[in-house]
């Protein structure tokens, strides 16, 4: 199904401006159609000979729909869309005609032309028409709310044949408002209200107002209801606002532990103001829902700030076993856990400063990768580049995926580029004895250096370690590793990540470290690894 804006580009010359203006009305128009108990269809000219298509439809929430089969993309001529026609060629509300039939639903036609005004502020040309049809099937004698209802629909037709409505839209308000059947309250000129719906009343009710409220000062009494008197004063502004035909951001009342979102619309058909249309709901529990979430938003930060305290509490304290530690395997032993250590604290860091159980994970891999050149047992600067990005990943996989990308930043810079005494020549066992393996030069003109690579691909995450060092022992077996670093690794990589990994040489020398690690998790998890 192509959008409005494509149906509109391809087969009409609109300007940029009347789309954006369609889009606004196709945006709002809820409110309209709830109020007429009507189709909505948004019609736009085709060809000079008067055929029109349909660009945008929205079925009203309050009555049974004229429509079973979605009319977005139809073009129709001839008698069918004479009374489009004349909305378009008059510039004028088209309210004439007989009910017609559509299979076996009777219903009403009305077209209303939609006009964008000029930058001065002047009523511009018609661009557009929009289609009221009104199912019939269900037509009784209309009750006080369906008759208000009506009267303010009517009205705000007129608005959109003026070019006045729908009202701009405010920076950073969202589309979500309350609906007709939330609540519905109408003003006249001076503010006092006219009427007011069942809901309306109801919503009114949770502020503390048990009295009728026709007859009200809307501006006062939001003065004297809201508990906070700035709110207050901000929600009475908006109604006044209004009746002067502006139109006012939304605006939120606490009072009595209940809160109500209300927002006003002017009501100024020809260009005369005559009131205002007040549409309010009740979010008390959408709010108190919000409030739980944000404190316990709050409790989990908390949480992931002492749990990165502790595991540097507990790091500090093994490098101070480490210094009184004279023997230097142990203090080797000691020093590595530090590092592992403070690879987890890292993840619990960011996790603290962040708003869900999620982290941006480039950072944490630059850093881990810094500390890594800095704390090496190796003679040589190395250097540390990352290529693409791992993007933002959950907290079940980070911790683990730090831990193991420390291990093999380490192995890179460590083995990779070992310090001259433990650059031994390898060897390899032949039939005459033991003779020197032949392993890839090195260009001694190369940087010494570790890549760093990560990119998606169909819920996949694929890393490369890489370095251009010495490269591995021709004996060399991952799987049969005694290092604890690599058991670390694989242990994480096959269990907690369900991935795989794989040691190779690389394409120009080195060592590179292949990772596949799942995004998506299973629910019922069972901790086994998955090849």
């Amino acid at each position: 199904m192509s959008t409005l804006r494509d149906l509109a580009e391809e087969h009409t010359h609109l300007r940029p401006a009347d789309i954006d203006h369609l889009h606004r009305i196709a945006g709002d128009w809820q409110l309209l159609s709830d109020l007429s108990f009507a189709d909505l269809l948004l019609w736009v000219p085709v060809d000079a000979d008067g055929t029109f298509l349909c660009v945008a439809q929205v079925r009203p929430t309050t009555a049974p729909t004229a429509y079973q089969d979605d009319q977005v993309g139809r073009i129709v001529g001839g008698p069918e869309v004479a009374h489009l026609g004349v909305a378009y060629s008059q510039g004028r509300i088209w309210r004439e005609g007989d009910p017609v039939w559509y299979g076996d639903v009777p219903a009403r036609h009305e077209a209303i032309p939609v006009r964008l005004r000029t930058a001065e502020g002047e009523a511009g040309e018609v661009i557009a028409v929009v289609g009221r049809d009104t199912n019939l099937s269900t037509a009784r004698t209309p009750s006080q709310l369906e008759l208000n209802y009506l009267t303010t629909a009517d009205d705000l037709a007129q608005m959109i044949a003026d070019g006045t409505f729908p009202p701009p839209r405010h920076p950073g308000e969202t589309t979500s408002a309350p609906r007709v059947g939330d609540g519905l309250v109408r003003l006249d000129a001076g503010g006092k209200v006219t009427y007011a719906s069942p809901n309306a009343q109801s919503a009114y009710r949770r502020l503390g107002y048990a009295s009728h409220l026709v007859g009200e000062d809307l501006a006062a009494l939001h003065r004297r209801l809201a508990g906070d008197p700035l709110d207050g004063t901000e929600a009475a502004n908006g109604i006044l606002a209004a009746l002067r035909g502006e139109a006012p951001p939304r605006r939120e009342i606490d009072a009595r532990g209940a809160t109500m979102l209300t927002r006003a619309l002017p009501l100024m058909p020809a260009g005369v103001p005559i009131g205002a249309l007040v549409l309010v709901r009740d979010i008390t529990e959408v709010r108190r829902r919000d409030r739980a979430l944000i404190t316990k938003d709050a409790t989990i930060r908390e949480i992931h700030h002492r749990v990165k305290n502790n595991l540097q509490t507990v790091a500090a304290l093994l490098r101070l076993q480490a210094r009184r530690v004279s023997m230097p395997e142990a203090r080797v032993a000691l020093e590595e856990s530090v590092r592992r250590v403070a690879s987890i604290a890292l993840v619990h860091e960011t996790l603290s400063m962040s708003s869900d159980e999620a982290v941006e994970f480039d950072g944490i891999v630059d850093r881990v990768a810094s500390a890594a050149t800095e704390v090496a047992a190796t003679e040589v600067s190395v250097g540390m580049r990352r290529r693409g990005s791992f993007g933002v990943l959950p907290a079940e996989i980070a911790t683990s995926l730090v831990m193991v990308l420390n291990e093999l930043l380490l192995n890179a810079v460590e083995h990779g580029f070992p310090p001259s005494d433990e650059a031994e020549e390898p060897t390899v066992p032949s039939a005459s004895g033991v003779v020197p393996a032949v392993v890839p030069e090195v260009d001694p003109s190369t940087r010494p250096e570790v890549v760093v690579s990560a990119h998606r691909f169909r819920k996949m995450l694929h890393v490369s370690v890489a370095d251009n060092g010495r490269g591995l022992p021709p004996d060399f077996d991952a799987e049969r590793g005694s290092r604890l670093g690599l058991q670390i690794v694989r242990a994480l990589v096959t269990g907690e990540l369900r991935g795989t990994i794989e040691l190779r040489a690389g394409a120009n020398g080195g060592t590179e470290a292949v990772l596949v690690v799942p995004l998506a998790r299973n629910a019922h998890h069972d901790g086994r690894s998955q090849a």
